[in-house]
Parts: C-alpha cells; sequence; structure tokens
C-alpha cells in the first residue's frame, strides 16, 4: 500500500517537473520570450503546489486510505454476507425442492391410503347391507311363515265351524224323532255307566 502511494507521488512530481523542464527547454531556445519575472512566478506557483500537494498528500493520505480501507473492508463484508445468504436461500431452495418432492409422495400416500380405506368401508358396508338383507329376508320369511300358519289355523277354524255347521244342518234335515229319542237314551246310558 505505501509502495504505491509512492510511486503515485513520485510520477505527479515528475510530470511536475517534466512541465517546468519544458518551459525552461523552450525559453532556453530563445523562440519565446518570457520575462524573468514571469519564471520566478511560475517557479513560485509550482513550489507552492508541489508543497500544497506534499502537505495535502502527507496529511490527508492516513484518513483518506483508512477510509478507503474502511469501505473496501465495508464492501468486502457485504459480499460474505451476501455470499452467505445466497448460500442460505440455496440450502433452502433445495430443502423446499425436497419437501415439495416428499409433499407429492405424501399426497399419493394419503391419497393411496384414502382409496385403500374407502375400498375397506366399502366391503364392510355391502356385508352389512348384505347380513341386513339376510336378517330381513329370514325375518320376512318368519312373517310370511307366520301370516301362513295363522291363516292355516283360520282357515281351519273356518271349515271345522263351516263342518259342525252343515252336519248340523245335514243331522237336523235326516234326524227323526225316533233317531233323535234313541241318541238321548244313549247319551244318557253313558252319562249313567261314567258315574
Amino acid at each position: 500500500m505505501k509502495n504505491s502511494f509512492w510511486k503515485k507521488t513520485g510520477a505527479a512530481a515528475l510530470l511536475a517537473l517534466m512541465m517546468l523542464s519544458l518551459a525552461v527547454a523552450a525559453h532556453a531556445s530563445g523562440d519565446v520570450a518570457i520575462p524573468r519575472e514571469k519564471w520566478m512566478d511560475l517557479l513560485w506557483r509550482t513550489t507552492n503546489f508541489a508543497g500544497l500537494a506534499f502537505i495535502l498528500i502527507f496529511f490527508l493520505k492516513k484518513p483518506f486510505a483508512d477510509g478507503l480501507n474502511g469501505r473496501r473492508e465495508g464492501i468486502k463484508d457485504q459480499l460474505e454476507a451476501l455470499e452467505s445468504r445466497k448460500a442460505e436461500a440455496e440450502r433452502m431452495y433445495k430443502e423446499a425442492e425436497g419437501k415439495l418432492a416428499r409433499l407429492d409422495e405424501e399426497v399419493n400416500a394419503i391419497i393411496t391410503e384414502a382409496v385403500k380405506q374407502g375400498e375397506d368401508e366399502k366391503a364392510k358396508i355391502i356385508a352389512d347391507a348384505e347380513r341386513n338383507a339376510g336378517d330381513i329376508k329370514r325375518q320376512a320369511e318368519m312373517a310370511v311363515a307366520h301370516e301362513l300358519a295363522e291363516a292355516k289355523a283360520r282357515l281351519k277354524a273356518e271349515i271345522a265351524e263351516q263342518a259342525v255347521l252343515l252336519a248340523e244342518e245335514l243331522i237336523k234335515k235326516n234326524i227323526q224323532p225316533a233317531d233323535q229319542s234313541r241318541m238321548v237314551e244313549l247319551s244318557l246310558d253313558k252319562v249313567g255307566g261314567i258315574q
């Protein structure tokens, strides 16, 4: 850093000296008539400028260099921070990509599980429905058998009632008073024989 500063200062001084020597050479050749007072004024101004430049460089070199170094360090720190943020962002991006890929797998797994549960539930519902249908069928068969038995019993009772009525009618038509007396005597004999 110091080498660079002195190189630049030396280059500026050499440039100033070259300009001064060109002016002296022009004066010495006689082509340009410059009075001595002007030369002295030029020399004085050049010396003042060189002194001022030296003083400014000497006193402002360190704060200026420190400011530039601080700025350089600040920029370097910002670049490092940006690089770390970039690395963090890339890591988060890759993590998000991984999660997204796993999310697709999880969605597929959830869908597969839901389909499986749906199929199981469907089979359970069908089995329950078949069992209920069997129960309803057995109940209907029992109800039909019960109704059939009741209908048969009613029919038998009705037939028996009709048979009794028909027999009674036949007996009323065909029974003669002699037959009636004989039946009464037989009934009495039976009742008497029981006692």
